[in-house]
């Protein structure tokens, strides 16, 4: 059993000398980018659309899906949480850039 821990401690030291970040950081950041694929999908942008796109592309889907026009309640907050989203890491994207 103590190998075993060792070895995961080892392959955890060098995942983070190679790739520069820890296992687990590589498998949020993965299961983020699925999270951006989705909500990128559910509003109709590209992947390099633009905070613009992004807000114009959330008024367009909200007007079509707000329950006063027929749509419901949860439509609205899965095109809000898909905004929120959007544009995080739209602002994550223009902060790295040198």
């Amino acid at each position: 059993m103590t190998k075993l821990i060792l070895l995961a401690a080892v392959a955890a030291l060098g995942c983070k000398m190679v790739f520069g970040r820890w296992p687990w950081e590589l498998f949020a950041q993965s299961a983020r980018s699925g999270e951006i694929r989705r909500a990128q999908t559910l509003l109709g942008l590209s992947r390099s659309a633009t905070r613009d796109q992004v807000i114009e592309a959330h008024r367009r889907l909200v007007t079509q899906v707000h329950p006063d026009r027929g749509g419901s309640a949860e439509l609205v907050h899965e095109a809000n949480a898909a905004r929120d989203l959007l544009l995080d890491q739209s602002g994550r994207r223009l902060s790295e850039k040198p």
